[in-house]
């Protein structure tokens, strides 16, 4: 492809990715399957100036407004070649030359871009600071709130580029294993600073065809995510509810840890998640996973009251833990009172399930204290029969007696997570311990619930069609 050609092709997938709908990595899936004829170098380019696009998507908008030229793909692409690439307004008006396959000439009301952008820094200092750090109006002060004197920091980095995570599949390998095989492949990878069963690798190679991948000897999971799951200690022949299972990623860890002995319920209301969970466990070699599709209004998840050892709410969220493994995810709207209620009445749902002396363990993929602690306190305050089981105790319950959690991720009773200090997506834990039977229990005598048999209880589905899986990261979770 020319220059010109790949500069209209990123024009024609920023288009379509901004008229939303869908993910962008998805659009671009399917941008580049339908022109096969588009080599790797070439789909590379245009990819990686998409994704720069979709990261600088405010402080683009704002040098655009600033010139006074129409707000579109074309004013965009010239604006990230003229500030993030550093191009001279000459060359960047070459670009556009009206070629077979490249963009039409700059009319003269996009014209001003050239010469009000060139030279002009992405960070300049007149921009606010929501535009500067990337964030859409409603998530300013929660992330404030949230990080305090650190919030330059960590909204820095919730804008670089998240890196390759695997997770190895403990049915059918080991870490020093997985690391020999992608060596002898020419892929350069390390064992994660945090997870035990984790590797990051270096780069974007494309391992979809890769033999460990195929055999289920790795899954792509992000490192934090991968905590989640080990975090809620997992052990051969448990009964394991994943409440909010999506496409399986964190089942697939919980089953892998019981070592094939015990049952991990993996409950979803998408049956298309629960369809890729299933290859997905099937690839890996997992047969302890029970999939259940769960239908609003559905009853059968009651019939299960106080049966589990473990209950893991991956709750659905704002998903600004993951926002730099999707950059086009922070500009969707996002209506955070609801979401917090939402996670409320999931959080109250899922505590019916687990048995006495048995564990609930709440995460999200979001920074903000709104969807976080703030949920915890609350459900705690109206679960007397639960408490929180301090970070420390979990961790080294899971990794050994003399293990710790890493610096600045342990704040007593809760596990956050974040790009800035720990490398991994924002995530937050937290892990509940209900009393064993006959302490802490509530006045029905037995687990604190009091519901009649008619009340509409436990389904997973919270009765009303919502998602309980649609966490805003990616399948890879």
């Amino acid at each position: 492809m020319t220059p010109a050609a790949r500069l209209q092709a990123v024009i024609d997938l920023y288009g379509q990715a901004r008229e939303g709908g869908r993910p962008a990595d998805a659009v671009a899936s399917a941008f580049f399957r339908g022109r096969r004829y588009i080599g790797s170098k070439d789909r590379q380019a245009v990819a990686g100036r998409l994704w720069s696009m979709l990261r600088h998507e405010a402080r683009l908008g704002w040098w655009v407004a600033r010139a006074g030229v129409p707000d579109t793909p074309r004013t965009r692409a010239a604006a990230e070649l003229l500030i993030a690439e550093g191009m001279a307004g000459a060359a960047v008006d070459k670009l556009f030359d009206g070629s077979t396959y490249g963009p039409a000439p700059l009319a003269a009301e996009e014209r001003a871009i050239l010469t009000t952008a060139e030279g002009g820094r992405l960070d300049a200092p007149e921009m606010p600071d929501g535009v500067r750090a990337e964030l859409p109006d409603w998530a300013v002060a929660p992330m404030r709130r949230a990080f305090g004197d650190r919030f330059d920091e960590e909204a820095a980095a919730l804008l670089e580029a998240a890196p390759l995570d695997l997770r190895v599949n403990e049915i059918k390998a080991r870490r020093d294993e997985v690391l020999a095989a992608l060596e002898a492949q020419g892929v350069e990878a390390a064992a994660t600073a945090l997870s035990p069963i984790g590797v990051r690798v270096e780069g974007r190679p494309n391992l979809a065809g890769a033999p460990l991948f195929k055999s289920g000897a790795i899954e792509i999971q992000d490192e934090g995510s991968q905590l989640v799951a080990l975090l809620a200690d997992a052990r051969p022949g448990m009964q394991i509810a994943d409440y909010c299972a999506g496409a399986g990623g964190k089942a697939l860890a919980l089953a892998a840890r019981m070592g094939g002995k015990g049952r991990v319920l993996a409950c979803d209301v998408s049956e298309g998640r629960l369809a890729r969970a299933k290859e997905r466990m099937r690839r890996a070699g997992i047969d302890n996973i029970e999939p259940r599709l769960i239908a609003p209004g559905d009853k059968r998840l009651k019939r299960l009251k106080g049966r589990f050892d473990r209950v893991l709410v991956d709750a659905p969220c704002s998903g600004t833990g993951a926002w730099r493994r999707n950059p086009d995810a922070r500009w969707r709207d996002v209506d955070l009172d609801a979401l917090t209620a939402l996670q409320a009445d999931l959080l109250d749902r899922a505590a019916r399930l687990v048995k006495p002396g048995g564990r609930l363990v709440y995460a999200t993929c979001s920074v903000l204290a709104e969807e976080n602690e703030d949920r915890v306190e609350a459900f705690l305050a109206d679960h007397p029969d639960f408490a929180a089981l301090p970070v420390a105790e979990a961790w080294a319950g899971v990794f050994g007696e003399d293990a710790a959690p890493p610096a600045g991720a342990d704040a007593g009773r809760w596990l956050r997570l974040s790009p800035a200090r720990h490398g991994t997506d924002g995530f937050f834990v937290a892990i509940l311990a209900r009393a064993e039977a006959g302490r802490g229990a509530g006045p029905d005598g037995e687990d604190g619930e009091g519901e009649s048999e008619s009340e509409d209880g436990g389904d997973g589905a919270r009765g009303s069609g919502a998602d309980p899986s649609a966490t805003g990261t990616s399948e890879a979770a």
